[in-house]
């Protein structure tokens, strides 16, 4: 039987587009978080917590967009220009953050600490809402004519685009607070508890407004999650997260360490898969198929030959890195 391959490449790229969001999310949640927690020892355990594993976590990032444009440059071609405000911008807040992260191990002031700590936090705030002002750029839908993008230079810029990237930083702010119960103990622990429920509310929120308005402004959308068969397949999305969210709260309660970091990674697993729903099998809604943006096919398997062999290599050494720093962290001593 022949391998479809444009479909093995679209689930190659979109759990790597996942695995990213699930990883880089809770480390951009915590400079999300600084605004919150004021005190040196406590931020240097926050960065700590994450220090051996941020630049991999963005390697996921580089993968999902090099397939995209060595599989899909058709897709390619047409998604950047549409983006290039909010990517651009994006790029340049993860550089500025990546290096206010190791300078702010360096200086020597408390002024200097100050002012680096600020910009880890804001590279985290404009990093993520221009992910989430992408991300609601492109679900709305991209203007097409021929093999051209042919909308305009603030296309991208919508109350919808600005909603979904508010709600993305939230989101990424649950994640760093369940992350923090996770990884660490005492008062810091205790903050976390005290922010994941607000969080996690605003969160589920996010979701709700972002369905309905969909639901309200787009009639695609309503076909296919209020038509037959489309509600029947997409039916057990909302009622998975209603339970992931009474799972979450009970979490919380009980003062769980790992389930509320598990349930969060749920929201963000669920809303992926019920955006696979909507979009599926569209590359580039509203217009163009995984199938017409795709490579010839002999180039396609060229390229998931050397797929085959790097994709189990960096699971595996992501999930040796994870093992290995699997400890607590503490001002005094770093992992235990």
């Amino acid at each position: 039987m022949e391998l479809d391959l444009p479909l093995i490449w679209a689930i190659l790229i979109a759990t790597a587009v996942f695995l990213y969001v699930a990883m880089d999310g809770f480390d951009l949640g915590l400079g999300i978080l600084f605004p919150a927690v004021r005190g040196k020892a406590e931020r240097d355990v926050m960065v700590n917590s994450v220090a051996p594993v941020w630049d991999g976590n963005e390697t996921w990032l580089v993968l999902g967009g090099g397939g995209l444009l060595a599989v899909f440059p058709l897709a390619y071609a047409t998604i950047l220009p549409a983006l290039y405000m909010p990517l651009i911008l994006m790029l340049l807040a993860l550089v500025f953050r990546g290096v206010a992260f190791e300078m702010r191990f360096r200086v020597a002031t408390v002024r200097g600490q100050l002012w680096w700590d600020r910009a880890f936090s804001w590279g985290s705030y404009v990093a993520t809402f221009c992910q989430g002002i992408a991300l609601g750029a492109f679900v709305q839908g991209i203007k097409i004519e021929g093999r051209a993008y042919a909308g305009g230079w603030w296309d991208w810029l919508t109350p919808f685009s600005l909603l979904t990237g508010a709600s993305l930083v939230v989101g990424y702010g649950l994640l760093g607070a369940c992350w923090l119960i996770w990884k660490t103990n005492g008062e810091l622990q205790i903050r976390a508890y005290r922010l994941a429920k607000p969080l996690g509310v605003a969160t589920l929120t996010g979701i709700a407004l972002i369905s309905a308005t969909m639901l309200a402004v787009s009639a695609p959308f309503r076909a296919r999650w209020l038509g037959v068969p489309g509600m029947m397949v997409g039916a057990p999305v909302p009622i998975l997260v209603g339970l992931l969210a009474w799972r979450f709260a009970r979490a919380l309660e009980r003062r769980d360490e790992i389930a509320p970091f598990l349930c969060a990674l749920g929201f963000f697993l669920l809303s992926y898969i019920g955006l696979g729903i909507s979009m599926w099998p569209f590359i580039v809604p509203p217009s163009i198929t995984i199938w017409q943006a795709a490579t010839p096919p002999h180039s396609q398997a060229f390229l998931l030959y050397g797929a085959v062999v790097l994709v189990p290599l960096i699971l595996t050494y992501t999930a040796y890195v994870y093992w290995l720093f699997r400890g607590k962290v503490t001002a005094e001593a770093g992992y235990h």
